[in-house]
């Protein structure tokens, strides 16, 4: 989130747009909100994945421990990469939302691979410079 709000900032001051702030604040609500209905996505799929196999037993108390082994749908080489596709894609979505934003509404360039993700290597050299001394530089 961090890296994002960054990334936002960088583009805003190159760009050299009014309300700075107002387009980081902007960024890092939309990466959260997006964010916030992945994981609700996310959990609706696990749950009807998990509520088809489980019986009455399925529904358990938060006091009770019991078994919780990672069992069903979500074993072998297609669980690991569905628990990937629910772990990762959240994020991935997040900072798509929020190239977007800074894309169309910052930079106001045409949506093309390299413009969506524009600005990134300069914003991690920029953070490179920033750890050395002033005697290095």
């Amino acid at each position: 989130m961090i890296l994002v709000a960054l990334w936002i900032y960088q583009s805003a001051m190159r760009a050299k747009i009014s309300n700075v702030m107002m387009w980081v604040a902007i960024g890092a609500v939309a990466f959260f909100v997006v964010q916030l209905v992945f994981i609700d996505i996310n959990l609706y799929i696990m749950e009807s994945i998990k509520s088809g196999e489980g019986g009455s037993d399925y529904e358990r108390d938060l006091t009770t421990i019991g078994d919780r082994k990672n069992e069903g749908g979500f074993q072998g080489f297609g669980g690991i990469l569905f628990s990937l596709y629910l772990e990762l894609m959240p994020q991935i979505v997040g900072v798509l939302a929020v190239a977007l934003i800074r894309l169309k509404f910052i930079t106001k360039e045409a949506i093309t691979l390299g413009n969506l993700f524009g600005d990134v290597k300069e914003m991690f050299q920029g953070i490179k410079q920033s750890f050395k001394t002033s005697a290095e530089k």
